[in-house]
């Protein structure tokens, strides 16, 4: 696997991959870039026998601020129909739903804030470890435009329960990490300093353990869990997400 990306930094570390998303000076926004590059890594580690875990992660003050909002006036200036924003948010969708499905392990590392889009990437990993310091939020009713970035609804449902996330959806109320655990949305908070130390405790006996089982063992929860609600309702997320972003766009002009 190739390690030399403009927007993400990919470390091999043997039975360990750590993938950073790496746009500090914009919090680590999710653009069309980030998704074409995180969706070859994903890609990549399909077909990789020896990688037994992925860890996720961003570089400088935070995790993700969400998706890249600089770039949505931009796509529609060069297709007024918004076909490519569509082809945007369906890559979105597909960068999620591989990360629900890949065989080895994923691990969201995070810090910072952790803001829409970028929430919505830390909850298709299996495991979430946060520092005291994390900040969450689901902003997307207070910017006009519905929860549909990546398939992500029913997977945080399913994680954190349908009463919980449509008081967070409805309200766009920001949450502290302790509240995020409270909620399943992260299984562990750490001091910052203790973070790297709480993902090794979780990567060093993941990586001994066998492949094989590690992925029956990920495809039986995953047949429990929403990838055939991800799948069915794909499409329909991305149409009302490019129907609601060319919407507030143009009402700005």
């Amino acid at each position: 696997m190739r390690t030399d990306f403009k927007t993400l930094r990919v470390t091999d570390e043997g039975p360990i991959l750590r993938v950073q998303l790496n746009r500090p000076d914009a919090g680590n926004a999710i653009s069309s870039e980030v998704l074409t590059e995180l969706l070859e890594v994903l890609r990549a580690l399909e077909d990789d026998r020896f990688v037994r875990v992925m860890v996720l992660s961003g570089t400088g003050d935070h995790f993700c601020m969400g998706g890249d909002r600089a770039e949505f006036p931009a796509l529609l200036e060069q297709d007024l129909s918004g076909t490519a924003l569509r082809a945007v948010a369906a890559k979105a969708h597909r960068v999620c739903a591989a990360l629900s499905q890949l065989g080895v392990v994923t691990i969201a590392q995070l810090h910072g804030d952790v803001i829409g889009a970028g929430l919505g990437l830390a909850v298709f990993c299996d495991l979430r470890v946060g520092a005291t310091t994390c900040r969450f939020r689901m902003p997307e009713v207070g910017l006009g435009v519905p929860p549909a970035w990546g398939g992500v609804l029913p997977r945080l449902i399913e994680e954190a329960g349908q009463a919980q996330v449509r008081r967070l959806l409805l309200t766009a109320e920001k949450f502290d990490a302790t509240r995020a655990a409270q909620l399943s949305i992260l299984h562990e908070v750490v001091p910052s300093d203790d973070l790297e130390a709480a993902v090794i405790r979780w990567t060093k006996p993941i990586a001994r353990r066998d492949p094989t089982t590690m992925r029956i063992t990920k495809s039986m929860l995953n047949a429990r869990a929403t990838a055939a609600q991800l799948s069915a309702s794909g499409s329909f997320d991305d149409e009302l997400l490019t129907a609601a972003i060319s919407r507030m766009n143009l009402s700005r002009r």
